[in-house]
C-alpha cells in the first residue's frame, strides 16, 4: 500500500514537471481591444496598466464616429473597449451594441465633473463614462494668417487657396458650413442641407486636404496656414510651433465628449471596466490630459496637469466660450441626407 502511494506521488510529480502540464495549469494572459481615435493614448498609462492587472492592451485607431460605426456594423470582432463620441453613444445604444456597465466597478467615476454626467445621449451613464472633451474651431498660423481670423468665412477666402485643411468627418463639415451662416449644426431640413452642400462645393478648389489625423504636422510644416480641426490636436501643434493659434469663431462650433464604452460582444467585460477605472484615476487621467492637450472629464486630473494647461483656455474653455458651442446629436433618418451630401463632395 505504501510502495502505490508513494508510486502515485511520484506519477503526480512527474506529470507536474512536464512541459505540457505546465501550460495547462498557467492561466492564460488577457489581451485587451481598445478602439480608440489616434493619438489618444499615453504609452506610458497603458503599460502601467498591464504591469498593475496583468493585462495586454491592444490599440487600434479610427479617424471618425462614422468609421468606428461602420467597422462595428461590417461585423469587427474582438474589441472589448470603445471611444465613441456624445451622439454616436446613443446611436450604438439604439443598435444594441454597448453593454450596460457596472458603476460599482468603476468608483473613479465619481471624479468626473458633474455637469459632464448625465448628458443627454446617456441620461444615467448606463452606457458610457466620459473620458475626454473638448470643442472644434481653427487652428491657423499667425505668420501666415492675417489678420487674426474670427469667423468660419476665413475658410471661405481665396488669399489661402491650397492652404486649408479641413477634418475628414461629415457632421463636423456639415455643422461647420452650418453655422458659418447662423444655422444649427444638427439641422435635418433638405433645403438648408443642399445649401450647406452647395457652399462646401464652391469651397472644395481651396481645400489641400480632408484629414482628421495629421493636419497638426500640416500646420507645423506650414503646408497649410488654416486648418479645420479639435481643439486638443491644434494645441500640440502650437507646442511645436508657437506661432500656431486657435480660435472658436464667433459663430459659435462644436462641443463634444469622447466616452469609455464596453461592447456587447466583449468576453473581458471585467477587465475592460479595470481599465475605464484605471483612466479615470486623477493623476493617470492628468497624464493623458498632459500628451494629448485635451480636457479630462476628471475634475480633480486639473489639479495635477501643468499650469499651462489647467489655465489654457482653449483646452479648459470659459463659460462665455462654452456657452457659443452645441452638442452634436443624433439626427435621425436625416443622416442619410447628410451620407449622400458627403458622398457627393468627396467624389466631385
Amino acid at each position: 500500500m505504501l510502495r502505490l502511494c508513494i508510486s502515485l506521488v511520484l506519477v503526480a510529480a512527474l506529470a507536474a514537471c512536464s512541459p505540457g502540464a505546465n501550460e495547462q495549469g498557467k492561466a492564460k494572459k488577457v489581451t485587451l481591444h481598445l478602439f480608440t481615435w489616434s493619438d489618444y493614448t499615453e504609452e506610458t498609462v497603458v503599460r502601467q496598466f498591464e504591469e498593475r492587472f496583468g493585462v495586454k492592451v491592444v490599440t487600434d485607431t479610427f479617424g471618425s464616429n462614422e468609421e468606428l460605426l461602420a467597422k462595428l456594423q461590417g461585423g469587427a470582432a474582438g474589441y472589448d473597449v470603445v471611444v465613441p463620441s456624445d451622439y454616436m453613444v446613443s446611436i450604438l445604444v439604439k443598435q444594441g451594441l454597448l453593454a450596460e456597465l457596472d458603476q460599482t466597478k468603476i468608483p473613479n467615476l465619481a471624479h468626473v465633473f458633474t455637469h459632464l454626467k448625465g448628458l443627454y445621449y446617456d441620461p444615467k451613464n448606463t452606457y458610457s463614462v466620459p473620458y475626454l472633451w473638448g470643442t472644434t474651431g481653427i487652428g491657423y498660423n499667425a505668420d501666415l494668417v492675417s489678420p487674426p481670423p474670427d469667423s468660419w468665412q476665413v475658410l471661405w477666402d481665396e488669399r489661402y487657396k491650397g492652404r486649408i485643411s479641413l477634418l475628414n468627418d461629415e457632421r463636423e463639415v456639415f455643422g461647420m458650413a452650418l453655422r458659418a451662416v447662423g444655422e444649427s449644426l444638427n439641422e435635418a431640413e433638405p433645403a438648408k442641407l443642399n445649401a450647406a452642400k452647395a457652399r462646401l462645393m464652391a469651397q472644395k478648389a481651396l481645400v489641400k486636404t480632408y484629414t482628421s489625423e495629421n493636419y497638426d504636422q500640416l500646420l507645423v510644416s506650414g503646408e497649410v496656414a488654416l486648418a479645420h480641426g479639435w481643439s486638443g490636436t491644434i494645441m500640440r501643434a502650437a507646442a511645436e510651433r508657437p506661432s500656431i493659434k486657435y480660435v472658436i469663431p464667433k459663430e459659435g462650433g462644436t462641443i463634444w465628449q469622447d466616452n469609455l464604452c464596453v461592447l456587447k460582444t466583449s468576453v473581458h467585460r471585467e477587465e475592460a471596466m479595470a481599465f475605464i477605472n484605471f483612466l479615470l484615476e486623477p493623476q493617470i487621467a492628468a497624464l493623458i490630459t498632459t500628451k494629448v492637450k485635451y480636457a479630462s472629464a476628471s475634475e480633480e486630473a486639473r489639479l495635477f496637469v501643468p499650469k499651462e494647461i489647467a489655465q489654457n483656455p482653449a483646452i479648459y474653455p470659459p463659460e462665455a466660450v462654452v456657452s457659443r458651442l452645441e452638442w452634436i446629436k443624433d439626427v435621425g433618418e436625416a443622416i442619410k441626407a447628410y451620407d449622400r451630401a458627403w458622398t457627393e463632395l468627396k467624389v466631385k
